[in-house]
């Protein structure tokens, strides 16, 4: 059962010496229009609700805000009702999605900021503390997280996998005084680690020396010629090819209409190929030279790079093919209270797949009897969108064009086609060429 959302509106709940900073469930109907607010940034934003989807294990508990236009950017953004600092505290964020569309390619991740945040200019743009959460397109699904320290985003060195599917995932993301952090997909651990190790915050601790070089003198060539070595008389005389011995000249063969009639070449089993005289240990060789390092003065410990001020949570992604549901975000700093709401979650999707296995049940039903009705075949499934991997950098920016994602399935299709009708152009003038 899901925690009222009154959590979200009235701020703290105290749970012994832990807090619950947000947790927002969308349990009340239309009452997140009052929390969220959307962008003005642009025009053609695309519109969410909140709703449990086309299929569910529980109507109630399922509930949440839902993508409904495809080929859009959202950008819409709800307050912390008390803002608060991490130091010295746990910062656990985890939140639900469920991509119920099978997205083909887009994000599904939050976004977290402090106090300086305009909700109505919100977009791509604007700078963040913490982006945490699942990005997909095509075979490409990571989970980022990505901190922002003194300006600049870094995003983990580490690849977490996205689960790739339709049914509702947890993700956590968890950071500690100590600056180690932990990142968890339905309650199991895919990374952690150090804050110092796998991100590049700081510059190295050491670097190369700069006024150290190689010597002139270094010998660093592990293998030298054999200057004893000599080529064999007569080595350049063996040909290559050499006439097939086993060659015959055909009986039909007519010297005066077809020419002298020669034997066909065959590759030369006596050939050995251009000479090189053989290569030797070099006696005088010292090893790879290594640069010697020392500690770069730009290093500077910083034992505070985990805390951030926070004040706002955004969505702000792009989405081919829309449907993913945003669910029971949490903001806290209290491990059990994030573990019982996950176990939650967990006890309800784990009827999804009976739920999902019945809709596509009906849909399948649904379809025969209009097929029938209207005498016609059954429809086919309808081909899977594809759209173009290669230039797909995650996350996507928000002031990229979305027609060219749209326009992807068709500008691939066409150049496909014109390929097929440049190589059968080709094939013909080949066969012409021959004739």
């Amino acid at each position: 059962m899901k925690i009222p959302t009154i959590a979200a509106i009235l701020g703290l709940a105290s749970i012994a010496s832990a807090e619950v900073f947000l947790f927002e469930t969308f349990s009340d109907g239309e009452g997140w229009k009052d929390r969220w607010t959307p962008s003005t940034y642009r025009e053609d934003l695309g519109k969410l609700e909140v709703s449990p989807g086309k299929w569910f294990s529980d109507e109630a508990t399922k509930a949440g805000l839902r993508t409904t236009e495809d080929y859009r950017f959202y950008a819409v953004s709800t307050k912390i009702p008390k803002p608060f600092t991490n130091k010295d505290k746990d910062l656990i964020i985890q939140f639900d999605v469920k991509n119920e569309q099978d997205i083909d390619c887009g994000g599904s991740y939050l976004k977290f900021f402090g106090n300086d945040f305009d909700s109505k200019t919100f977009n791509g743009d604007t700078n963040y503390n913490i982006m945490f959460g699942p990005d997909i397109c095509g075979p490409k699904a990571m989970v980022h997280a990505i901190l922002n320290y003194k300006g600049t985003n870094y995003d983990l060195k580490k690849i977490v996998a996205a689960p790739k599917d339709t049914l509702t995932h947890t993700y956590t993301l968890t950071l500690k005084p100590d600056q180690t952090y932990s990142i968890l997909v339905d309650g199991k651990e895919k990374a952690e680690g150090s804050l110092l190790e796998d991100w590049d915050f700081l510059p190295p601790k050491k670097i190369k020396d700069p006024n150290a070089s190689k010597p002139e003198d270094w010998v660093d060539e592990e293998m030298i010629v054999d200057e004893s070595d000599v080529k064999p008389d007569n080595y350049d005389d063996i040909p290559e090819f050499i006439p097939d011995p086993n060659a015959k000249k055909p009986e039909d063969w007519d010297d005066d209409m077809d020419g002298e009639w020669e034997a066909p070449s065959i590759a030369n089993p006596d050939y050995k190929g251009p000479w090189s005289p053989r290569m030797i240990p070099n006696p005088n060789y010292k090893g790879e030279w290594v640069h010697p390092e020392i500690d770069n003065p730009e290093y500077k410990v910083d034992n505070e790079i985990y805390i951030y001020d926070f004040a706002n949570v955004g969505i702000d992604v792009w989405q081919v093919k829309s449907g993913s549901i945003f669910d029971n975000i949490l903001i806290t700093d209290d491990a059990d209270e994030a573990k019982k709401i996950r176990d939650d979650t967990k006890a309800t999707t784990s009827l999804e797949e009976g739920a999902l296995a019945a809709y596509n049940e009906k849909l399948q039903e649904e379809a025969k009897k209009k097929a029938e009705e209207e005498g016609s075949p059954v429809p086919a499934e309808e081909a899977e969108e594809k759209i173009d991997l290669e230039s797909y950098e995650p996350p996507i920016k928000f002031d990229e064009i979305p027609e060219e994602a749209a326009e992807a399935v068709k500008k691939s299709e066409e150049e496909e086609k014109k390929e097929e009708a440049t190589e059968e152009e080709d094939a013909k003038k080949h066969v012409k060429d021959e004739l």
